[in-house]
């Protein structure tokens, strides 16, 4: 199957402007377990009307995991009904309502803080990353988090005002090259860099790796700014756990001593590989919170 064809879903946030205004006032007070027992009755319509993303889901379910047919439907179901609490979830930070967080792992990460150099945050379209931007400690360097230029304005504006209290710094990817600039800037400067590494968007530029015991194309453009800048990475997921407590998984990426006075490209491949071990081993614990709704494996 072609890229082109296998990246078709481009991720934004669904909903007109004024129904995410309206829902960003409103779930900040609003009972949520009540908010989500309703979502649960428009699941199904969702699920109708995505086509494509029911479709991939399902092969994720039957091909990845070995569900059977009718375990792989309800499968999907929980799938896209957690998707829709997690995104209920977004806007009621943006509303003012707060989460409890679990963390496990993060004492290298929050050590790597209050050292001067700096060092790169990836997360992957599973669970909820970005709470890890507003909620995990990072002391008084600067976060900058490169997303998606071509979401809705509502999502930008609140991601805008919440990320200023918390010393984040948005970079927009708009397809040109100066994200690569900044994101090499902030390195240089001893700040912290925080990007998906699971999407290509289309790019040739990728490295196959096994996920889930299947060959796979993540992008490059993490691995190679990490391997060339020499910097440390970790991997962060931010899962949910219940109406009001997500844990969140941090795992430093680290090299194997014969490789480290390898090429860049060589380096950068084996991060790539050490980031899909971690991505198979949640996706394994969190199945239903596998958002990425296109054809993500070669053979599907």
């Amino acid at each position: 199957m072609e890229q082109t064809q296998r990246q078709q879903w481009k991720g934004t946030t669904g909903g007109s402007p004024w129904m995410q205004r309206a829902l960003v006032r409103c779930l900040g007070w609003m009972n949520l377990p009540i908010v989500y027992a309703g979502m649960a009755l428009v699941v199904p319509f969702y699920m109708i009307f995505n086509h494509q993303g029911y479709i991939s889901q399902y092969h994720f379910f039957r091909r990845r995991l070995g569900h059977n047919p009718l375990r792989s439907f309800f499968d999907v179901y929980a799938n896209h009904f957690r998707f829709g609490q997690i995104i209920l979830d977004r806007f009621a930070f943006y509303g003012g309502a707060r989460f409890n967080i679990v963390t496990e792992g993060d004492e290298r990460f929050i050590a790597l803080c209050d050292e001067p150099g700096g060092f790169m945050q990836i997360g992957t379209h599973v669970g909820n990353f970005e709470l890890a931007g507003y909620m995990l400690s990072h002391g008084q360097k600067t976060i900058n988090a490169l997303v998606y230029g071509g979401e809705t304005g509502t999502v930008m504006e609140n991601r805008t005002r919440i990320f200023d209290k918390q010393n984040l710094r948005l970079i927009l990817a708009d397809g040109s090259i100066d994200p690569v600039f900044e994101m090499n800037c902030a390195l240089a400067n001893g700040e912290i860099v925080s990007m998906h590494g699971d999407r290509t968007f289309g790019s040739t530029r990728t490295f196959r790796c096994q996920v889930l015991g299947a060959d796979a194309e993540l992008p490059m453009g993490p691995y190679i700014l990490a391997a060339s800048r020499d910097v440390p990475v970790h991997c962060t997921f931010v899962m949910k756990e219940s109406v009001k407590t997500y844990h969140t998984y941090v795992y430093e990426l680290t090299l194997p001593d014969e490789l480290k006075d390898k090429s860049v490209k060589t380096r950068a491949a084996a991060l790539a590989q050490a980031y899909a071990d971690c991505l198979t081993e949640i996706l394994l614990r969190y199945p239903h919170q596998w958002f990425n709704y296109y054809e993500f494996w070669g053979d599907q």
